[in-house]
């Protein structure tokens, strides 16, 4: 997991960073600094995203490709 994954996540529940760090349970600033690339998605922080959102890898792969087409312009399909 990284960071445009957590702000795919967060984003696509339409939630600020500081609601997302609630329901992951963490710090705001932790969210911040990883959507910057300050800081790294650790296993806990990983971890915490999948319990919250009751997600997994399968669904992180999808997310992971949803991206990667967005970022060559191509739209994916749904």
């Amino acid at each position: 997991m990284n960071k445009e994954i957590i702000k795919f996540i967060r984003k696509n529940y339409e939630m600020t960073q500081r609601d997302f760090a609630k329901v992951v349970n963490c710090s705001f600033a932790l969210i911040a600094l990883v959507e910057v690339g300050k800081r790294n998605v650790s296993k806990e922080l990983e971890n915490k995203v999948k319990t919250a959102f009751n997600i997994d890898d399968q669904d992180i792969q999808s997310i992971t490709t949803i991206i990667s087409e967005f970022t060559k312009g191509i739209p994916p399909f749904m």
